[in-house]
């Protein structure tokens, strides 16, 4: 018996500088109040940066997310339609994660593509080589043998 496949969106978002990927939001329909919330997450983690750069899809061209980023003190830096040079970190992290997942696995629900997703992003951030980072990835994870943690009174 045959699975019925689920379509739906992600919105990646990337560090430019570091290339680590800070999130993934899978979801059925992406809006502006989703890239709000995911962002809102990150911002309160990590503070706001200084740009933002997105293409010009209706999510991220939406008034309530440019008001937005501009209370919180970010400037945007869209791409202008047909010129993916200008956001070459995305392209790249696109391409990679449509051969090495997205293009490698079959989701048979939302909550399956959420949990795999998520499974792969880690993944790329802690374990993945980045060449442009000299093989290492962008986020290694970082263990503390038990007898060099602190002591915690």
């Amino acid at each position: 018996m045959a699975g019925k496949v689920s379509s739906f969106r992600t919105l990646n978002i990337l560090d430019e500088f570091s290339r680590e990927c800070l999130a993934i939001r899978v979801k059925r329909k992406l809006n502006s109040t989703d890239v709000i919330d995911a962002l809102t997450d990150l911002f309160i983690l990590r503070g706001p940066p200084a740009h933002l750069r997105s293409d010009n899809g209706p999510e991220f061209v939406a008034q309530a997310v440019r008001d937005w980023i501009g209370v919180v003190g970010a400037k945007t830096a869209f791409i202008e339609p047909g010129s993916p040079w200008e956001n070459g970190y995305d392209g790249s992290f696109n391409a990679r994660f449509r051969d090495e997942l997205l293009n490698r696995e079959i989701f048979y629900s939302l909550g399956d593509a959420q949990i795999i997703i998520e499974i792969w992003r880690k993944h790329y951030n802690t374990k993945r080589p980045h060449s442009a980072l000299g093989y290492r990835p962008p986020a290694p994870e970082t263990i503390v043998p038990m007898d060099q943690r602190p002591v915690m009174h």
